[in-house]
């Protein structure tokens, strides 16, 4: 239904109550707080661990951000400059809004974002692909080679 309304994905939330961010339809859930410097992603066993997101992490971490792993209220929303989609395809995807329809299909919730590449977003992209390209220092031990 979401896809007919010209959404491209669409935002899972708890089974029980829909009052729960879980991950989008394609990739993991990242909710970024730039002036408190939090990186934020669920903690549900219904969400698919990430390599991706888990790399992300460290170097949020290793960037000075606090990292929560917890449960995720719709109604936080608002409090996120950014938030990301994440996974192994396209590690990093800038997410503008996102709208919450009813069961009617009217439009009674949306959360605005960066219109643009966050700040975030863009450093915790160039810093995990420059690692992946052998570009930069891999002080984690995540690259190998192959022989």
């Amino acid at each position: 239904e979401a896809k007919k309304q010209g959404f491209p994905i669409c935002l899972y939330l708890d089974a029980a109550t829909h009052t729960l961010v879980e991950e989008f339809s394609t990739s993991n859930f990242i909710g970024i707080d730039n002036e408190n410097k939090k990186y934020v992603t669920p903690s549900s066993p219904s969400v698919l661990p990430s390599i991706t997101n888990k790399s992300l992490q460290t170097i949020a971490k290793d960037e000075g951000m606090t990292v929560e792993q917890r449960d995720i209220e719709v109604l936080e929303l608002d409090s996120f400059d950014e938030v990301i989609a994440c996974g192994t395809a396209v590690v990093v995807t800038p997410v503008g809004s996102l709208t919450r329809l009813n069961s009617d299909g009217d439009e009674p919730s949306k959360y605005q974002f960066s219109e643009d590449v966050g700040k975030t977003t863009r450093s915790l992209y160039d810093q995990v692909r420059s690692v992946q390209n052998g570009e930069a220092d891999d002080k984690h031990n995540w690259n190998f080679k192959v022989q």
